[in-house]
């Protein structure tokens, strides 16, 4: 059993920009938790460890805050400090020396693991082992030549090539370690890396084990990725997501007022790809509610001042997992619905674009001039917020999708009553420094009705004008 654990966190993590201009790399999130505490837990809960040392540095004061003493978490959470952080991990590890005398857990604070069997390593005795390394199977050679792998002779491992140029083992070392202190006497005698100038972790575990102590392998399963960079952070957020979406339920939220000629088509449309339709009606003077529900809507009838204000209802009071906001006029299909499925696993919202001409119906309310008036817009946005890489054609379109978790973080921020609500939700989710992508979508005519913002140019005027206030205030008011 291992009491004990200590988790580098010091790092700069300068590939990972932009987001590591705001936060400290282990603190990005993966399905709402940050990284950091998905490895105390792994630790917590698999191998029943109860202090852990936390080596802080680049932004240290932003992970104190969050984990505290770790009393919150069932773990005591110790601060190391490490002011030379960019000297490399080894030497944040080697201010634990004087702290821990007993054998130990290491997890590196920016890894992520995803249905893994650490609790395996408590049942391993060390016997005479300086150091034990995790390890894994793979054939993405891609991901052992961004870490290290190993030569081995049975459970033994002979030697640890970091980095390696010449790939010639399906062998990937994660970032999981069991030590005793001799890993600290390993640092203190190891040179300079020839490549990076730092001692490494790395060559201090091949010194021991190039020499009389015994280091051991153990192969871990499971899946895991090293978030280096923002590519391999994506890619971590995908594989969690698409590890679990079969258990994620999906909410389709359709704000509505007077809109009992089309709301029955909407509701049976997109009922059978979701585990709830929520139709918020804004107290209509007509029969919106009872036809809404003879269709198979749960239906919330509310006295709001706007079209925003119900949206902002519908996803406060909505169960699902993945929150899917259409349009009660039946201008937006379900047939969209999968393509908006498969890249939520990849964004934290996935947002419509009704610009693509050839998938706009002859007649439907997407003329030349509103056309273009949303693509200049989605560019201003762009141009507005160029240091977080957006891509947008359209910010008027209501269909998106967005993960509950994602929409808490970002609720007390939206105060927008109008159609400029749509906007600002892009805004606030690139000022969180979260993931857009937009996608193209059909767009047809309303099946009933005038669309009550965009049916004449002066109500596009109208509305056009409301959007552009709200993204200038947001972008210079103070």
């Amino acid at each position: 059993m291992f009491k004990t654990g200590v988790i580098p966190a010091a790092g700069a993590g300068i590939r990972a920009y932009p987001a590591t201009n705001y936060i400290p790399k282990v603190m990005l999130e993966i399905a709402g938790k940050p990284i950091i505490l998905r490895n105390i837990e792994i630790m917590r809960d698999k191998l029943g460890v109860t202090d852990i040392y936390v080596i802080v540095g680049y932004m240290g004061e932003m992970i104190k805050q969050f984990l505290g003493d770790g009393s919150r978490f069932g773990v005591n959470v110790h601060y190391v400090e490490c002011r030379e952080y960019e000297a490399g991990m080894a030497r944040g590890m080697l201010l634990c020396k004087g702290l821990i005398k007993d054998r130990f857990v290491t997890i590196l604070g920016d890894e992520v693991y995803i249905g893994s069997d650490h609790e395996r390593l408590k049942a391993i005795e060390l016997c005479g082992c300086a150091a034990v390394c995790g390890l894994m199977r793979t054939d993405d050679f891609r991901a052992i030549a961004k870490n290290y792998t190993v030569r081995m002779d049975g459970e033994r491992i002979v030697a640890l090539i970091e980095k390696p140029l010449n790939i010639e083992t399906d062998i990937l070392g994660c970032g999981t370690y069991l030590f005793t202190p001799e890993i600290f006497s390993a640092i203190e005698a190891t040179k300079p890396s020839e490549f990076s100038g730092r001692v490494e972790l790395t060559d201090a575990i091949n010194r021991l084990a190039a020499g009389r102590q015994k280091v051991k392998g153990i192969f871990l399963k499971g899946l895991y990725q090293n978030v280096n960079s923002m590519e391999d952070y994506n890619f971590a957020c995908y594989l969690y997501r698409s590890r679990y979406f079969d258990n994620y339920k999906v909410s389709v939220v359709i704000p509505a007022y007077n809109e009992e000629e089309s709301i029955a088509y909407v509701v049976k449309d997109f009922a059978p790809h979701a585990s709830e339709v929520l139709v918020v009606d804004n107290s209509s003077g007509d029969a919106t509610r009872k036809v809404a529900l003879e269709a198979g809507a749960r239906v919330e009838t509310v006295r709001l001042k706007g079209y925003g204000d119900t949206i902002k209802y519908g996803l406060d009071h909505a169960k699902g997992d993945i929150l899917v906001i259409t349009e009660a006029d039946h201008s937006f299909r379900a047939k969209d619905m999968g393509k908006f499925l498969e890249y939520m696993k990849d964004a934290d919202m996935v947002i419509g674009t009704r610009t693509t001409r050839q998938m706009i119906e002859q007649g439907a309310n997407m003329k030349g001039l509103l056309r273009w008036g949303n693509i200049f817009a989605g560019k201003l946005v762009e141009a507005l917020w160029w240091e977080q890489e957006p891509r947008f054609t359209d910010v008027g379109c209501t269909y998106r999708a967005i993960w509950k978790d994602v929409y808490l973080k970002i609720r007390d921020n939206l105060h927008a009553p109008g159609p400029e609500f749509s906007p600002e939700m892009m805004i606030e989710l690139l000022r969180a420094r979260k993931r857009i992508i937009e996608i193209p979508i059909s767009y047809y005519r309303r099946a009933k009705g005038v669309s009550k913002h965009s049916d004449n140019y002066f109500k596009v005027a109208k509305t056009a004008l409301r959007m552009l206030k709200m993204i200038f205030l947001k972008r210079f008011a103070k």
